[in-house]
């Protein structure tokens, strides 16, 4: 089966990226708590930066999952009428 053929393919794959993004932020959030004391205005600037888009990644990643879930839900909803048509039939 090829990648993102089926919701299920891709919700897999979102769920690798939402973890990877969570540990991503927990790298981040160490490196600002390590060098806080010694870095650089720029450097902690920088970083809090990186920290705030991947907080907004993560917002948007956990989003389209959520939307995946719909989107499966309402397909089980769709073909179960269609099965319900289908012996009425």
């Amino acid at each position: 089966m090829a990648p993102f053929e089926t919701i299920e393919s891709a919700q897999e794959y979102i769920a690798l990226l939402i973890q990877a993004v969570s540990d991503s932020q927990e790298a981040m959030a160490a490196d600002v708590r390590a060098q806080a004391p010694t870095a650089s205005r720029r450097r902690l600037e920088t970083l809090n930066l990186i920290v705030y888009n991947l907080d907004k990644l993560s917002v948007h990643v956990k989003r389209s999952h959520r939307i995946l879930n719909d989107l499966r839900t309402l397909r089980r909803l769709l073909h179960s009428e269609r099965s319900r048509t289908e012996i009425a039939a």
